[in-house]
């Protein structure tokens, strides 16, 4: 196992660095990297030769040799030239949070989709560090930092790199418009979405395995979830049909968290292109967790970079199996559950169903009875409140969307 000590520079401009450095050390931990120190230092501003000052980089080569560490993280994104001259001075590997944050993203990518989106980022993100990334002392052999393209691309110069990029963008625009097409095809059939967003490990695969329990059909197709950082990166998708016939698909998507490298935003818009294309937005939060509220806004931040506006979105504050009382908010529509434990689903699934279908009509409809064809259609795919067999036919108390209201609006009373 390598053994880690985390480095962080305090500039006074961040008011959640205490958390960033306990995340950076969760984030450590989930790359099966054993955490053994941290070192913080308060500035002003990085240098310009070791972004931390020479001063700590003496004291933090004195603790490498100590403890016997091999690996230094640093809590931001550092530049070629200061790789290059850590190493150089510490004689020990380097990485940041960016190339954390991907090392395991690439450990967590499954299918082919995700695979590709990871390495277009990772290949993206090495780009301008090849040149120093040669003269690591270290980078060569395995280890955090250089699972996926890491060792692969390092091996390559700078004209074969950027190929590659345009090879990995080439091939995800053509899964773009895949699904793009499944979307337009969706939107003509009126199937309505519910897209899950929020911080990572705020626990979205738990809530959609646990909202599939409400489904009619399909009950049998659940997600992976685990209480880990980014345990799912796939876009799944599964469709919900409630007893009162109302369907909708639900997707689960990639989780947030501070500091997200920007190239992986890039990298995975075609999968964050579901949350924009939804009818509804579920912003799950850990509200167990002490900084929830900065992690809403991390959330909220990024959404906003994405171009997401005027989607509908509940607040979904989960994890209250965990707490002793429940607190205030001002975040609205709201409602506080736990997925794990299924408290107050209930009511989450009469709020997405409200959402959902606030245009329906209830109309009062007169079939024939030689139109048992559209009978049948319509206990599939409706909502019947009350029937009745009369002289000149079925008399249906029925609730229904726009599509179906103008495609029978004949047979409505």
């Amino acid at each position: 196992m390598e053994k880690a000590i985390l480095v962080g520079l305090d500039t006074g401009d961040d008011v959640n660095f205490v958390e960033s450095m306990e995340e950076l050390k969760n984030l450590t931990l989930a790359c099966d990297v054993e955490v053994l120190d941290q070192m913080v230092q308060k500035a002003d501003s990085p240098t310009s030769r070791f972004y931390i000052g020479s001063g700590k980089i003496k004291e933090l080569k004195d603790l490498i040799t100590t403890i016997d560490a091999n690996l230094v993280i640093f809590d931001n994104e550092l530049s070629p030239s200061h790789i290059r001259n850590i190493e150089e001075a510490l004689e020990c590997k380097v990485i940041d949070r960016t190339i954390l944050i991907l090392d395991i993203f690439a450990r967590r990518a499954k299918t082919k989709v995700a695979m590709l989106q990871v390495e277009l980022a990772q290949s993206v993100y090495m780009l301008p560090r090849v040149v120093g990334l040669y003269k690591s002392l270290s980078r060569q052999k395995s280890g955090t930092g250089s699972k996926g393209p890491g060792e692969q691309q390092l091996e390559l110069d700078r004209r074969i790199l950027r190929d590659r990029i345009t090879k990995l963008k080439h091939d995800l625009e053509d899964i773009v418009d895949i699904r793009r097409t499944q979307r337009e095809k969706r939107k003509k059939s009126e199937i309505k979405t519910v897209a899950l967003s929020g911080y990572t490990n705020s626990g979205k695969s738990t809530l959609m395995n646990s909202l599939l329990t409400y489904s009619i059909v399909n009950q049998e197709k659940y997600v992976f979830e685990k209480d880990m950082l980014f345990a799912t990166l796939d876009t799944q998708t599964r469709n919900i049909t409630l007893e009162n016939n109302h369907s909708f698909l639900i997707t689960d998507t990639v989780g947030f968290i501070s500091k997200l490298p920007h190239n992986l935003i890039e990298a995975f818009k075609s999968t964050l292109e579901e949350i924009k294309e939804a009818s509804l937005i579920l912003h799950v939060i850990d509200v167990s967790n002490p900084y929830y509220l900065d992690q809403i806004n991390v959330v909220e931040e990024v959404l906003k970079d994405i171009g997401i506006e005027n989607i509908p979105l509940i607040y979904v504050f989960n994890k209250i199996d965990l707490l002793t009382d429940i607190p205030l908010t001002n975040h609205h529509p709201y409602v506080f559950i736990s997925a794990t434990e299924k408290t107050n689903l209930n009511a989450l699934v009469e709020m997405i169903d409200q959402e959902l279908n606030k245009t329906n009509h209830l109309v009062k409809m007169l079939l024939p009875y030689d139109k048992g064809q559209i009978y049948s259609f319509l206990k599939e795919t409706a909502n019947i409140i009350e029937t009745e067999y009369v002289e000149d036919g079925i008399t249906l108390q029925i609730e229904v969307s726009d599509v179906i209201y103008n495609k029978y609006k004949e047979y409505i009373l």
